[in-house]
């Protein structure tokens, strides 16, 4: 089976944790079934200049042409985005630049069975487009803000119906991401849940009698409790709310990963509440060092607004730690017993409840590690294998139509674990 991965959300040498979960989830594929092969285009914005002055826009400058990923060929060809006003502009210029990159691809003798698609807006809409011209079956996975957030705009939400009739197959990281396509006019019977899994050797168990060393040696604090909160540093993350229920707990000491535009922002409410030797930002973690902080704290806090499927918190839990989580969209798909920890509303005081809730009844770091070892790769790698080949397959080797049918009921039993 042959592959072309296409998606705007992929690592790349210049920022190597952008989009991993699709990564992640393409190596999984193609550890459990080697035969698949794989190619990726990858595109990102077009911006002429690498200073850093320019920030983020520098960045994607400095993003190579193409590259080799774990045995993956990955390209990253330019497309033309217009901040604020381009939304309705980009599926075009998105769509003529892959055009332009497929084209070239198969003058080299590219060839490929299956266009396997990440996020419906405006990589979906471009991809069907692609898929027609090309005359080739197309997916589609959904993300989170692609399904909750862009369809508040009426002509990427006709665009996005559109993309969810037309693909040969509908794939959602949640549940509640399912339930929301199907809304809009997906079919039920072409609609699948495949959760993203976590990665159980590199986010491994570290007990609690091996905490005290782990932290001298990433130098935290020796005494009191240490939380962990892990995303984006944007309002939509929740770092705020986080820091302001640090008031309900003066003996502990809270770390903040990730990088982002509020940074500012949040150091000036650290320092207005007198937090400053109370939370440490982190900056950007690459997953080994992530998986460090993980089994050094007490427990992890996410306070967004919107997840889909939020890895982090599986992650946090295969190291042990429990997990303290706003109660939205796919998170209680994730949080479902006291093992994994438990669900708040979003706002600080409920969320500074929840971390004493926890504290007090925190549950064994083993118990917790054994409730994140349901989540691994090895069932979604293996659903999304066998749909993928009914999908390419000639009709007259088309598994019979209860089989195809195995597909969405499974799907959704693996989301319910």
């Amino acid at each position: 089976m042959k592959l072309l991965t296409i998606t705007t959300l992929y690592p790349n040498a210049a920022d190597p944790k952008h989009g991993i979960f699709v990564e992640n989830r393409l190596r999984q594929l193609r550890h459990h079934h080697p035969d698949v092969e794989c190619t990726v285009i990858a595109p990102v914005p077009w911006f002429p200049f690498r200073h850093r002055v320019f920030g983020q826009y520098a960045q994607f400058a400095s993003v190579p042409r193409v590259e080799q990923r774990y045995g993956i060929k990955v390209y990253h060809p330019r497309y033309t985005v217009i901040p604020k006003i381009g939304m309705e502009l980009t599926p075009h210029t998105l769509e003529a630049c892959l055009r332009k990159q497929i084209n070239a691809l198969k003058q080299e003798g590219l060839e490929f069975d299956l266009i396997d698609g990440h996020y419906f807006f405006p990589d979906g809409v471009a991809i069907a487009n692609i898929a027609k011209q090309l005359n080739k079956p197309f997916t589609v996975t959904a993300r989170g803000t692609d399904i909750n957030l862009i369809p508040q705009y009426p002509r990427p939400l006709h665009q996005i119906k559109q993309v969810l009739q037309h693909s040969s197959h509908n794939l959602a990281v949640c549940e509640a991401l399912r339930q929301t396509m199907i809304k809009h006019g997906a079919d039920p019977a072409k609609t699948t849940t495949a959760r993203n899994g976590v990665d159980l050797a590199l986010f491994h168990l570290t007990e609690q009698k091996n905490q005290h060393a782990l932290r001298e040696k990433l130098g935290l604090p020796s005494q009191g409790r240490i939380f962990m909160s892990v995303g984006l540093l944007i309002e939509r993350k929740g770092h705020h709310l986080v820091i302001e229920a640090m008031a309900a707990h003066p003996d502990a000491h809270l770390l903040i990963a990730g990088s982002g535009p509020n940074l500012n922002n949040l150091k000036q409410l650290t320092r207005k509440l007198h937090l400053n030797e109370r939370v440490t930002f982190l900056g950007a973690l690459n997953q080994s060092e992530l998986a460090r902080y993980f089994g050094a704290s007490d427990l992890s806090i996410l306070a967004s607004n919107r997840e889909g499927w939020a890895n982090v918190l599986l992650e946090s839990m295969a190291c042990g730690t429990p997990v303290v989580a706003t109660n939205i969209w796919g998170t209680p798909e994730v949080v479902k017993t006291a093992d994994a920890g438990l669900l708040v509303e979003r706002d600080s005081k409920s969320i500074a409840k929840g971390i004493g809730e926890l504290l007090a009844h925190l549950p064994d770091r083993q118990a917790t590690r054994r409730y994140a070892e349901q989540f691994s790769w090895d069932e979604t790698s293996h659903l999304l294998y066998q749909l993928f080949t009914q999908l390419v397959s000639p009709p007259h080797l088309s598994m019979p139509p209860q089989s195809q049918r195995l597909v969405t009921p499974h799907a959704d039993k693996e989301t319910q674990l």
